[in-house]
Order: C-alpha cells, then sequence, then structure tokens
C-alpha cells in the first residue's frame, strides 16, 4: 500500500520514549540546578546514599577520594550527579575536576569547566561509586561535595550537601545566616463525581473519540472538554490508560513547540504535569506551578484527571496565551513505567480545524489519520480491490462470452481489461507519492509496508511494459509472454493485499479494529470463490463440449464451445461480483472516513 508515513508526533512523536530520561547519564543539562527534571518533586526525606571523602584538609597537589554509597545492605540506586563547589556560595559554578577509576562513571563538562561533575553511565543498580577529585590550584579555601541521587525515575534526592573540606591554612568559613525557603507542594485532590457530558456544546468545549461517547458510561471513551471561566481555563481529561493520557495545543498539525499536558499513572496515582518540546524532540516536563486545582482518578483502567490553568501566562514563556490565538489540539494516550511516559498507541486524535478558547462552546470533531494518508488507502483500496480484480477477471474468464463484439476497434474484453488495469497503474503511483507530500521523506518505523509498496509500484509499471512488447499471436512467444504476464499480474496482487493488511495496522491508518480486517478476509473469501466457479464452470463447459466432438484433435479452444446459456450464466457471476466487491470496497472506504 505504498508508504506509510506516520501523522504529526510525526505529532505526539511529542509523546515518543521515555521523556527526560537520561539512563545514560549525559545530564549536562541539569549542571546549574542538579536536577534530573523528570518531572517530580525530589524526595525530602533520607537519602539511599550518602557521600564521603578520604580527607578533611588540601593542598592543591592532593587528589580527594569520594565515595558515594548506599547506606543499607541491599538497597541501589539508579543515577548520580557529583559536584564540588565553593562552600561559601554554593549557587556558585563546580570547582575542580575529577578523575575516574571505574567505568561505572563518566566525566562531564559544565559550562567552560572541563571535567567537573561526574555521572552514572546507566541505570543499572549500583551500591558504591568511588571517584577522585583535583583541587583547583587557586582558591576558594573551602569546598563543599554536591551529589543528587536518582533511585527510580520517579524518586530522587537533589543536591545533596556532602562534607566540607578545606585548604591548608584557609581562614574559617564564615556561618551561613540564610536557609532555603521550603518547596510549597501543590494541592492535589481525588475527583468525587464523573465528568458532565450534558453541558458539551452548551457551556463547554468537548472532543470525544469516539464522537459523542460517554466517558460515565463507556470506558473506552476519550474525552477533553475545557470552558473558559473568569480568567482561567477548567480542563477535564479522560480516557482508557493504565499509562497516561496527555492532550497539546499546538499552531500547526506537526511536533514541535506545543504545548503539552500530561495525566501519567504511577504507583496508583495520577501525576499531573504541564510539558513542552522543541522541535522533534522528547517532551520536556515542567514546573507544576502553572496549573492548580488538580485533581484525579484511577478506577477500572481509566484515568481521569483535571485542573485549571490561567489563561494569559507571561512568566511562562512555554504556556501558550488562550485567548488571542488559535490552536489544533491533540489527544494521545501510551504507556508509562515508573512515571516515563513511551510511545502513544494510537496515532494522536487532532482537531479538523484550529480552537478558538474564547469563542462559543461547541463539539469538536477530529481524526487520528493525516488527510494525505486517508487519501493513500482510499486509492490504494480503489486501485487493489476493485479495477485490478475485475479486470483480471474480465481478461480470464469473458474472451469468449464478446468473440466479435469490439469497442473502439478492440475486442470488448481487452477494453475493459485495458481500461481497469490503467486505471490501477495510474491510483498506485498516484497513492505511492502522497505519503512523501505528507512526510518529505521516508518512513523508518513502517516496517515491511513500504518495501512492499516500492514492489508493487515496480511491478505495475513493469506489466504495461510488457504489454507494449507482447509478440504476435501466432508465435511460440506469445505463449511465454502470456505466462510471464500472469505471473507478474498475480505476484503483484498478492503483493498489494499483503501490503493492505499491514497497512491498516499501522497507527498512520489506523484500521486497526478487528471488523476491518474481516472486511478485508471476508473480500479475499468472495473473490476467490468467484474465481473458483468460473473455473469449475469452465471445467464442466469443457468435459460437455468433448463429449460433443467426435474428432478431439480438432478443438483447439474448447472455451470458444460454451453455449449461450454458460454465458448468461457467466455475466450473471459477474454482476454478482461486482455488486458485492463494491459493497467490500465502499464499507471500507466509509471505515478510512471514520478516522
Amino acid at each position: 500500500m505504498g508508504l506509510y508515513i506516520p501523522g504529526m508526533f510525526a505529532v505526539l512523536s511529542i509523546f515518543v520514549g521515555p521523556i527526560a530520561a537520561y539512563a545514560n547519564g549525559q545530564v549536562t543539562i541539569a549542571c546549574d540546578t542538579m536536577s534530573p527534571n523528570h518531572g517530580y518533586f525530589p524526595q525530602k526525606s533520607s537519602s539511599p546514599a550518602i557521600i564521603t571523602v578520604d580527607k578533611d584538609v588540601f593542598t592543591s597537589k592532593d587528589q580527594i577520594k569520594v565515595t558515594l554509597t548506599v547506606r543499607q545492605s541491599g538497597t541501589s540506586f539508579q543515577g548520580f550527579f557529583i559536584q564540588a563547589r565553593d562552600a561559601a556560595d554554593l549557587n556558585d559554578g563546580p570547582v575542580g575536576t575529577f578523575s575516574l577509576i571505574d567505568k561505572a562513571s563518566q566525566l562531564l563538562t559544565c559550562g567552560d569547566s572541563k571535567d567537573s561533575a561526574v555521572s552514572h553511565t546507566n541505570a543499572s543498580g549500583k551500591h558504591t561509586i568511588v571517584v577522585l577529585w583535583n583541587p583547583p590550584v587557586t582558591k576558594p579555601g573551602h569546598v563543599q561535595f554536591l551529589v543528587t541521587v536518582v533511585q527510580k525515575f520517579n524518586i530522587y534526592w537533589v543536591k545533596l550537601h556532602g562534607p566540607v573540606i578545606s585548604q591548608l591554612n584557609a581562614p574559617p568559613l564564615p556561618a551561613q545566616t540564610t536557609t532555603e525557603a521550603p518547596q510549597i507542594l501543590p494541592i492535589t485532590s481525588q475527583l468525587t463525581k464523573p465528568f458532565n457530558v450534558t453541558e458539551c456544546g452548551s457551556k463547554t468545549f468537548c472532543l470525544r473519540d469516539p464522537f459523542g461517547c460517554d466517558p460515565e458510561l463507556d470506558r473506552l471513551c476519550f474525552f477533553l472538554s475545557f470552558n473558559m471561566q473568569e480568567s482561567s481555563v477548567l480542563f477535564e481529561l479522560s480516557g482508557p490508560s493504565n499509562g497516561y493520557i496527555s492532550f497539546a495545543l499546538s499552531g500547526d498539525k506537526w511536533m514541535g513547540n506545543d504545548d503539552i499536558y500530561l495525566c501519567v499513572v504511577n504507583d496508583q496515582s495520577v501525576q499531573i504535569n504541564p510539558a513542552h518540546s522543541t522541535g522533534r524532540s522528547h517532551p520536556i516536563l515542567n514546573s507544576q506551578a502553572p496549573i492548580h486545582d488538580m485533581a484525579w482518578s484511577l478506577e477500572d483502567g481509566v484515568t481521569q484527571c483535571s485542573f485549571r490553568r490561567n489563561i494569559h501566562l507571561p512568566e511562562y514563556s512555554e504556556r501558550f496565551d488562550l485567548l488571542d490565538q488559535r490552536y489544533y489540539i491533540f489527544l494521545a494516550e501510551g504507556t508509562a513505567e515508573n512515571g516515563r511516559i513511551h510511545k502513544h498507541h494510537l496515532q494522536p486524535l487532532i482537531t479538523h480545524g484550529k480552537v478558538h478558547f474564547g469563542g462559543s462552546p461547541r463539539e469538536l470533531t477530529g481524526s487520528r489519520s493525516p488527510l494525505y494518508i486517508k487519501a493513500h488507502g482510499t486509492l490504494m483500496f480503489i486501485a487493489w480491490v476493485t479495477t485490478a480484480n475485475i479486470g483480471v477477471i474480465v481478461a480470464r474468464f469473458f474472451k469468449p462470452v464478446w468473440p466479435s463484439s469490439t469497442l473502439f476497434g478492440k475486442k470488448i474484453w481487452f477494453q475493459v481489461h485495458w481500461i481497469l488495469m490503467v486505471t490501477t497503474v495510474l491510483l498506485t503511483c498516484l497513492a505511492f507519492i502522497l505519503p512523501f507530500l505528507y512526510r518529505g521523506a521516508w518512513s523508518h518505523s513502517a516496517g515491511a509496508h513500504p518495501y512492499f509498496g516500492c514492489l508493487i509500484l515496480t511491478l505495475v509499471i513493469l506489466q504495461p511494459i510488457m504489454a507494449i512488447f507482447r509478440p504476435n499471436p501466432q508465435t511460440f512467444r506469445r505463449s511465454i509472454f502470456n505466462w510471464v504476464h500472469w505471473a507478474t499480474g498475480t505476484f503483484a496482487r498478492t503483493i498489494a493485499i499483503a501490503s493492505i493488511f499491514l497497512g491498516m495496522d499501522l497507527p498512520a491508518l489506523d484500521l486497526d479494529n478487528p471488523w476491518d480486517t474481516l472486511i478485508m478476509v471476508g473480500f479475499i473469501i468472495w473473490h476467490v470463490a468467484t474465481e473458483l466457479i468460473l473455473e469449475a464452470h469452465n471445467f464442466i463447459i469443457t468435459c460437455k463440449a468433448q463429449k460433443r466432438e467426435e474428432d478431439k484433435m480438432e478443438i483447439m479452444d474448447s472455451s470458444e464451445l460454451i453455449d449461450p446459456q454458460g454465458h448468461r450464466f457467466k455475466m450473471m457471476v459477474l454482476t454478482l461480483y461486482i455488486c458485492g466487491n463494491l459493497t467490500f470496497l465502499i464499507t471500507l472506504l466509509i471505515a478510512i472516513s471514520l478516522v
């Protein structure tokens, strides 16, 4: 079925892969804050690891052995980030350099300071890490080691204070008079009642999939509602997921520079987080400060969450203004592990048009499949379900039905076959181009489908070229051509049907409903049964003709002996086949239109 190119991540690939997770330890983004940016609040309890040094006093020529080890046996940590800073100003940059002892850690460059930090190289469990710290030649006189420890993606301790060491003969460290302000955690409550759909279209905007579903009655219903209330907007989101559900605001139908909101299931609770994307990258989780009045519920595999955010948030550059601009809305869901979101199961639902939050509330509609991909599937269905198969049946079984009748100087069967097969070639070529127009590149995530598409295109172009140079009917080479022409066409039809099945399961078209597959299976049975009936009919007529003929050697083409009654039977079978074929085709096209 040509090429599949995923839509948008092509859209919420906004939501591809574990987000903001640095299992490889490349966390230079955390050089200043020492926060892993996992989107959760750091723990305030005692950490599972402690950092120690082998000296309290040092000179510029010393090497300090720094050890990070678990407090208790049986515990471990996955990640870490170590720096040394001026003990008099812990907000200043790192000082000194580190040297490695083993391969479990790696050196990082923070700012202009090479090898000024150490982190993990993988997410395996660790019990002890040992590195060497090399003091700078000049000040500071007092150095304190700081460490961030990650036990799991959503459980971590940030910027833990380690031991202070002093240069030889350095003056005493001034007393610290300032204290760090306590972190204020946003309040999150549990939802006490289901979302109300009776106000959809009248008082609230609603986006539902399937259209018109009720999340209170249908656990498979994806639901997003929002309405503007004075200076804020209330969002309500529901969907069948034990991982995450999410929506994004975007200026176009492509990933990049989008305002994202995630409801992520984690340890029987739901974490609500804003996020944003920059270019074709994973979403970056942001502070929960811009949202408030958060609530959630998790029951029978259905995740629901609600929150408010102000219409204008000028202090948060990654949050969109909801009054003056219009946005496409993306709705997606997928799996999550320890708070980390992975690629969505389904192609995100994208509204058909941009939404003005300050406009009159209405029911919104959307599609999970881009228009180019829908057109691609439509053309391929028409070509390989209908035109190609009818053309083959006419050429194979209906030559004797119109033995002398002509159309524009050619036999009718040939003209019908030629018109249908040329139509198949044109539809295939056009369908092949559409995914490239949509994405502009090859899809590396579509499996064998695009390769089958290239093979099909090659075969359908080869067929008419062979037909142009077909040998004269009276020559021996004509029989060779007939076999090659038949084999090439049969192979092309077989590959096309296989490609259609592969394409139906791809997220961009999303015809993964079992009924859609059964319709295709039904069509195959219908087509094979028709060919078997016509073959059996030919065999019976041939046997009868042979019995009537005294001189069997004169039988050159037994199909020419078919009587008019046989012709009528064939026409009846062809009529029924075309009616059934069109029924299957229309059903499949309706399925595409509903995606």
